[in-house]
C-alpha cells in the first residue's frame, strides 16, 4: 500500500474569499480593432475560492464562459479558462471577478450567461450555431465541415481535408527524369468527433481521422489527423487548430500537399458579382472579379466600375453603357487564382481562365498575410486565413472553378507548387554502424548518430487557421483587419505582479523592481538584449519554414559569420539547455509581446517537431542537430511539459497543448524500448530495461515525466490521483537513497513510482554520479513547483526529497574540499556554473543563509561564467556585409544559445531567490568588479 497518500486524500479547511477581481490585459499593449471570440486563463492563490461554488463575471457587460483548468490540491482553483464572445469594440482590459463563500454547493458552480451560440447533436453529426454563422460537422464520412451558413445562405460546403504524395523525388535523378513514381491524393476519413459540454459562449468540435486514397491508386491509409473547431457567441469567425502525424515511410513517401478545401456555392450569381479577395503585404488586398468590368475600351461608367471594385453588387445593366453590356459575352472569366510563398521574402499571384489554359501572371509581393476569398456580392462566401503563412513555407492559396456553380478554396499548409517535402536523413551511415564509431563521430561534428533513430516517423506539425463566413462580399478594409487578427490573434493576460503573487507557476520568478540597484538594472538591461537578439536572428537568419518555424540554432561559426545549421548537433537547439524556460519566464514577469510570441512559437514547435508521437519514441524528444529528429538522443528533456506548461495555463488550456502532456505520461513505455545511456554506459553494468526498474536520471528523465504528472494532478485528468500517488512515492523513496540527487542515476518503478539504488550500487552504500546536463531541463523548476503545488500543509511529505534536492543545490557549485567532506570524494571538474548558480540561489532561500548570497554571484558572474556569457562581454551585435556575408547580418559571435538560456533563467531566478548582486562583497572578483 502506497504509504497511505499521506493525508492527501482529505481536503483541507481554509476560509474562503467572498470575491476577487483580477485586471487582463492585452498582451500587445493595444485594444484589438476585432475580436472574434478568444479563449485565456486566470491563476488563482491557493485557498482563494472552491471550485464547485464559484461564478465568474467580466467586467463591461462582458459575457464570459468559465472552467476549471487546475486544482489545488485542497479542491481550490489554481487556474480557470474563460472565453469572450465576439465584438467589434473590445475594451481595453477586462476585470474577471470570482464570487463565492463556498457554501453554495455545487449547483451553482460556474453561473452561465445568456448566450447566442446553440448547439444540436444527432447521430449524423453536430450542428453549431454562433448566432452569426451556422456550421454542421458529420459524424462520418470525409468531409470534416459539410455546410457553414451566414445570413440564412450556405456560403461554404464540403470542408476536408487533402494530401498529395509521391513515391519518389525528381532531384535524385540528373536529368530530373525518374521513372517508376507514383503519384497519390487523398482526401480525410472521419473516426470520431466529439462537441464540448458546456456551450454558453465557446463551443469546441474535434475530429480525429486520418487520410485515405482518393481516387486510383493504392496506398494504406496514413498521417493521422486531429482537427479542432472552436465557435464563438456572435462571431462570423471560427479557429481551426490542425494538427498531423507524419507516419510514413520517408524513403518512398514524399508529401507533396497538405491542405484544408472548401466549396464555395455561387450558381445565380452573376459572374461580375463574384469576387475574389487575396492578402498581399501589411494590409494590402488584391480586388478580382470573376469577369471584370473595370479597364475596358468602353466604360460602364464609374459607379459601375466603383462598385465592382468595393465588391457591391452591381446595378441593375440598364445603367450601363450599352456598349459594354452588349459585349459581356466577350470579357474572359478568371477561374482559377493561384498565390505561391515558397520563400519567406517572397511570393507569385496568377491566374488563369480555366484548366488546360496558359496562367497570366500578376504583381506578386513580399510576405503575403495568407487570407483568400471567393464569394459574391449577393451569395455570400468564405475566407480562409493561415496563421503565419509566410513563416512557414512553402505555403500557397489556391481559388478554383470560380467561373461555375460551385468554386473552392484551398489553403495549402505545404504547397504543391514547392516539390515534394524530403525528411530523408541528410547523410548516410558514414560507417558509423558501432557504438564506438559513432561516439567517435560525435567527437568531431557534436552528432549522436545511430542508424534507424534519425527518423520522422512519428513527429507532428500543428498549424492554425481561421475561416470567416460572409452573407455577402466584405470590404477590403474588413479583411484586412481579420487577416491580421489571423497573424495576430489577440492575447489577454493577467499583470505579472498578480501572476507571481498566486504562485501557480512556482516561486522562482519574480517581476522586476522599480527600485532596483545598478546592478540589477544591468542584467535586466542583458537578457533586454537576448530577447531582441533573438527575436532579430529569428528574422535576419530566416528560421521559418514548415518545420522549422518556432526554433532557434544552437552554436555560432565565427569564421563563416553564419549559425552552425549543417554542423550536426550545434544546428536546430531543439531545446537545449531550456531557452523556452528563459523566454516563458521572461514574459512572466515582463508581459511584453515579444517574448510571448518566441516562447509560444516554440511551444508550437517543440512540442510538435521535436517530440514523438506515435511509435517507440513516443512521448520522447530528439536532441538537437541539423534535422530536428536528426540525432539518435531520444530524450524526455526535450519533450518534458515545462516548456509547455505557461502556454497550456495561461491560454485557458490549449487543448492540443493538453494532449502532448498526456503523452509524456506515458513516456516509460518508451523508456523500456529505448535506453538512452546504451552507448556510454560501464560494460560492467547489466541492465535490461523493466517498467519496474527503468535506470533513469532524475534530471534528464524524471523531470519530464515528473513535470506531466504534476500537471495532470493539478487539472485533475483521467489518471490524476495516479499520478499524485507516484509524485508521492518519488518524493517518500528518493532521499532513501544514501546519497540522494547525488547519486545522479537509480532504478524507478514506473508502476508505483518507487526509486530504489542503482545497479552500480545495489547495497544503497553511496555512489556519486553527478552531471553537468541534470540540472539544466526543468528539473529546479519542477521541483520548485511541486513543493509549492503540495503546500506547508504536507511538509511531511516533501521536506526529506526537499533537504535531498537543496543537498544537491549546494554541493554542486561548492569547493571540492566540501564536496569530500560530505561525500568522502569530489565532484570532478563540472560545468556550466552560471547556469547552475541558481541552485546556490535556492539554497539560499530555503535554507535562509545569508552567506551563501555572496556566492551565488560570483558564480553568476565571475569564475562561473566561464562558459557562459561574461559580465565584460560586449553585450551589442556588430554589423557584418559586403563580400563577407550573404546578406548584411548583426552577429554577437560571443552568444552561443546554451549560454544566452542558461543566463537568462539564472539571473530572473538569483534575482527571485537572493535579490539584487551587491558588487561590493564578491571579493576579489575582478571579472564581477569589471562588470560596472
Amino acid at each position: 500500500m502506497l504509504r497511505s497518500i499521506l493525508g492527501l486524500a482529505s481536503l483541507i479547511s481554509y476560509t474562503c474569499a467572498s470575491t476577487t477581481s483580477v485586471k487582463v490585459k492585452w498582451v500587445d499593449g493595444t485594444t484589438p480593432d476585432y475580436l472574434a471570440g478568444m479563449t485565456f486563463g486566470v491563476p488563482w492563490p491557493r485557498g482563494q475560492h472552491l471550485a464547485d461554488s464559484t461564478t465568474f463575471t467580466a467586467s463591461d457587460g462582458a459575457q464570459i464562459q468559465s472552467w476549471v483548468t487546475a486544482y489545488w490540491p485542497d479542491g481550490s482553483l489554481k487556474w480557470t479558462g474563460h472565453a469572450l464572445g465576439a465584438s467589434d469594440a473590445p475594451a481595453d482590459a477586462y476585470t474577471i471577478t470570482a464570487s463565492g463563500s463556498g457554501d453554495d454547493g455545487a449547483g451553482s458552480r460556474f453561473r452561465r450567461q445568456s448566450n447566442g451560440i446553440q448547439v444540436s447533436e444527432s447521430g449524423e453529426g453536430i450542428v453549431v450555431n454562433t448566432g452569426k454563422v451556422s456550421a454542421t460537422f458529420p459524424k462520418s464520412g470525409n468531409v470534416l465541415v459539410s455546410a457553414v451558413e451566414a445570413g440564412g445562405k450556405t456560403v461554404g460546403s464540403n470542408g476536408r481535408l487533402v494530401l498529395r504524395s509521391q513515391s519518389g523525388t525528381p532531384d535524385d535523378h540528373e536529368d530530373g527524369k525518374p521513372t517508376g513514381i507514383q503519384y497519390f491524393s487523398f482526401t480525410s476519413k472521419i473516426s470520431n468527433v466529439t462537441v464540448s459540454e458546456d456551450n454558453s459562449i465557446r463551443t469546441l468540435v474535434t475530429v480525429h481521422g486520418i487520410h485515405t486514397i482518393e481516387g486510383e491508386g493504392a496506398h494504406d491509409d496514413w498521417i493521422p489527423f486531429i482537427v479542432r473547431f472552436y465557435l464563438y457567441a456572435n462571431s462570423e469567425a471560427i479557429r481551426v487548430i490542425h494538427t498531423i502525424i507524419y507516419d510514413g515511410d520517408m524513403y518512398t513517401d514524399f508529401l507533396s500537399g497538405i491542405g484544408l478545401r472548401f466549396d464555395v456555392p455561387l450558381a445565380g450569381e452573376e459572374l461580375y458579382d463574384r469576387h475574389i479577395r487575396i492578402a498581399g503585404v501589411d494590409g494590402g488586398m488584391l480586388h478580382e472579379a470573376v469577369k471584370g468590368i473595370t479597364g475596358l475600351r468602353r466604360d460602364p461608367g464609374a459607379d459601375i466600375r466603383s462598385a465592382q471594385f468595393n465588391g457591391s453588387v452591381l446595378p441593375d445593366r440598364s445603367a450601363w453603357d450599352p456598349r459594354v453590356t452588349d459585349r459581356l459575352q466577350w470579357i474572359p472569366t478568371w477561374s482559377d487564382y493561384r498565390l505561391t510563398q515558397l520563400s519567406p521574402d517572397g511570393f507569385n499571384l496568377k491566374k488563369r481562365t480555366k484548366a488546360n489554359s496558359t496562367w497570366v501572371k500578376i504583381p506578386g509581393g513580399t510576405r503575403s498575410g495568407g487570407l483568400a476569398y471567393l464569394g459574391g456580392a449577393t451569395a455570400g462566401g468564405l475566407a480562409v486565413g493561415l496563421r503565419d503563412f509566410w513563416k512557414k513555407y512553402p505555403t500557397s492559396l489556391d481559388i478554383t472553378n470560380a467561373a461555375t456553380d460551385t468554386g473552392s478554396v484551398t489553403m495549402w499548409l505545404y504547397s504543391p507548387q514547392a516539390g515534394p517535402m524530403d525528411v530523408r536523413p541528410y547523410h548516410d551511415e558514414m560507417g558509423q554502424d558501432t557504438y564506438e564509431k559513432q561516439l567517435d563521430a560525435l567527437g568531431i561534428t557534436y552528432e549522436d548518430y545511430e542508424p534507424g533513430y534519425a527518423t520522422p516517423y512519428g513527429v507532428g506539425r500543428t498549424n492554425e487557421l481561421y475561416i470567416y463566413a460572409f452573407a455577402s462580399t466584405p470590404s477590403a478594409e474588413k479583411l484586412a483587419v481579420l487577416t491580421n487578427n489571423t497573424n495576430n490573434p489577440p492575447v489577454l493576460v493577467p499583470e505579472p505582479e498578480y501572476m507571481r503573487d498566486t504562485e501557480a507557476i512556482g516561486s522562482y520568478w519574480d517581476v522586476p523592481s522599480a527600485v532596483d540597484s545598478a546592478q540589477a538594472k544591468t542584467l535586466e538591461e542583458n537578457m533586454d538584449f537576448l530577447i531582441k537578439f533573438y527575436a532579430d536572428q529569428v528574422e535576419q537568419r530566416r528560421w521559418y519554414g514548415f518545420w522549422d518555424h518556432g526554433d532557434i540554432m544552437h552554436t555560432y561559426d565565427n569564421d563563416r559569420h553564419q549559425w552552425r545549421y549543417d554542423v550536426g548537433g550545434y544546428a536546430w537547439d531543439n531545446s537545449e539547455l531550456s531557452p523556452d524556460i528563459f523566454f516563458w519566464s521572461f514574459f512572466l514577469r515582463t508581459g511584453r509581446a515579444d517574448a510571448y510570441r518566441l516562447a509560444h512559437d516554440m511551444v508550437r514547435h517543440g512540442g510538435e517537431v521535436d517530440s514523438y508521437h506515435l511509435g517507440n519514441f513516443t512521448g520522447l524528444g530528439t536532441r538537437h542537430g541539423v534535422q530536428h529528429w536528426s540525432d539518435s538522443a531520444k530524450q524526455a528533456r526535450i519533450s518534458t511539459p515545462v516548456y509547455r506548461k505557461v502556454f497550456y495555463y495561461i491560454s485557458g488550456g490549449d487543448e492540443r497543448t493538453g494532449d502532448l502532456v498526456h503523452e509524456v505520461l506515458d513516456v516509460d513505455k518508451a523508456w523500456v524500448l529505448v535506453d538512452a545511456r546504451r552507448k556510454v554506459r560501464d560494460p560492467d553494468v547489466v541492465y535490461k530495461p523493466d517498467p519496474t526498474a527503468l535506470y533513469l536520471d532524475f534530471g534528464t528523465d524524471w523531470a519530464g515525466l515528473a513535470q506531466a504528472y504534476l500537471i495532470e494532478w493539478e487539472r485533475r485528468g483521467p489518471r490524476w490521483e495516479e499520478a499524485r500517488d507516484k509524485l508521492i512515492e518519488s518524493f517518500v523513496t528518493y532521499p532513501e537513497l544514501k546519497y540522494g540527487f547525488v547519486t545522479g542515476e537509480a532504478l524507478y518503478n514506473s508502476q508505483t513510482g518507487a526509486w530504489a539504488p542503482p545497479p552500480t550500487d545495489p547495497n544503497n552504500n553511496g555512489i556519486i554520479v553527478v552531471s553537468h546536463l541534470s540540472g539544466v531541463f526543468g528539473i529546479l523548476e519542477t521541483v520548485d513547483e511541486l513543493i509549492t503545488h503540495f503546500g506547508p500543509e504536507q511538509q511531511n511529505v516533501t521536506q526529506p526529497f526537499l533537504d535531498a534536492f537543496l543537498d544537491y543545490c549546494y554541493y554542486y557549485g561548492a569547493s571540492k574540499a566540501e564536496q569530500k567532506a560530505r561525500y568522502g570524494a569530489d565532484f570532478g571538474s563540472l560545468t556550466l556554473m552560471q547556469g547552475h548558480s541558481r541552485f546556490t540561489a535556492y539554497v539560499a532561500k530555503h535554507r535562509n543563509n545569508a552567506t551563501l548570497v555572496q556566492r551565488v554571484w560570483s558564480e553568476f558572474l565571475g569564475d562561473g561564467s566561464k562558459d557562459g556569457l561574461a559580465p565584460d562581454a560586449p553585450w551589442q551585435t556588430e554589423r557584418i556585409g559586403g563580400s563577407d556575408v550573404l546578406v548584411p547580418v548583426d552577429e554577437a559571435t560571443w552568444v552561443s544559445t546554451n549560454a544566452a538560456a542558461l543566463y537568462g533563467v539564472a539571473a530572473i531566478e538569483n534575482l527571485a531567490f537572493v535579490g539584487a548582486p551587491d558588487l561590493n562583497r564578491l571579493g576579489g572578483n575582478s571579472t564581477a568588479k569589471r562588470w560596472m
